[in-house]
């Protein structure tokens, strides 16, 4: 007998902010290799985004 959640979740839901992570990533890649000036600091937001999200997810698991 399998056990299942209380909340069942469709697969955009589980997948939705992982996705929004790649995409930003992706596109501050991109961004950081087509230009300067403010380019520059556009991909390095965008780029900062999943580090940000790693810290979010490391300190909500602690609590």
């Amino acid at each position: 007998m399998t056990r299942r959640s209380r909340h069942a979740r469709s697969m955009g839901a589980i997948f939705a902010w992982p996705i929004a992570i790649f995409v930003v990533g992706l596109a501050g890649l991109v961004i950081a290799l087509t230009g300067d000036g403010w380019r520059d600091a556009a991909s390095w937001a965008a780029l900062a985004a999943p580090v940000a999200a790693l810290v979010w997810a490391m300190r909500a698991r602690r609590t």
